[in-house]
């Protein structure tokens, strides 16, 4: 499924202009990611047919976290000492319907945007970085995070008509659209 708006060549030059700072909030989203994975097994204990895949996406999100702690280690970085609010994830949350099953079937939709919209920006951060070392990292990641954002998809066909899904995953995607274009150029994922 593609994105409605692509990244705009001012966030890779920001990006690599404060690749630290880039790094570190990297660190900051897969440790998001993971903890959002292992939210939704909790919330939603029920929904048998997910649990395995949500599990495996935890871990593989942790695995990421662990790797890019190591090349900040290398650098002589430190973690944030406390997680900047993600604005743009913040704003997509905001789109979500209030009906229990309706705000279930968004908040997979709308993981699948954001993983959609985080191997866009890996994909793009490999093939600008100069460093080779990095490039392969991000080009491996960029693979990883692009089945991830099916794989939320696919579990919302689980419970919901094809079609259903489409639909609002084209409105969500609109509005992401919206949101990225909307918000501030920084060296950060999202």
């Amino acid at each position: 499924m593609e994105l409605k708006a692509t990244s705009s060549q001012a966030w890779i030059e920001c990006v690599l202009g404060d690749f630290d700072h880039f790094l570190k909030d990297h660190a900051d989203a897969e440790r998001k990611a993971s903890g959002m994975a292992m939210s939704l097994v909790a919330k939603y204990p029920n929904r048998t047919e997910i649990i395995n895949d949500l599990i495996h996406t935890g871990i593989e999100e942790l695995e990421h976290f662990r790797l890019v702690y190591k090349i900040m280690q290398k650098r002589g970085l430190q973690l944030n000492h406390k997680m900047e609010e993600d604005q743009y994830v913040k704003q997509l949350m905001k789109t979500m319907h209030s009906g229990i099953e309706e705000r279930f079937r968004d908040r997979l939709i709308i993981a699948s945007i954001v993983e959609n919209r985080g191997f866009e920006r890996f994909k793009i951060v490999s093939e600008h970085i100069a460093d080779p070392e990095l490039a392969k990292f991000y080009y491996m990641i960029y693979e990883s995070e692009a089945k991830h954002g099916n794989i939320f998809v696919d579990m919302a066909l689980n419970y919901f008509p094809e079609k259903q899904v489409l639909d609002r995953w084209e409105e969500l995607s609109d509005k992401e659209a919206d949101i990225l274009n909307a918000l501030p150029i920084r060296p950060t994922l999202h």
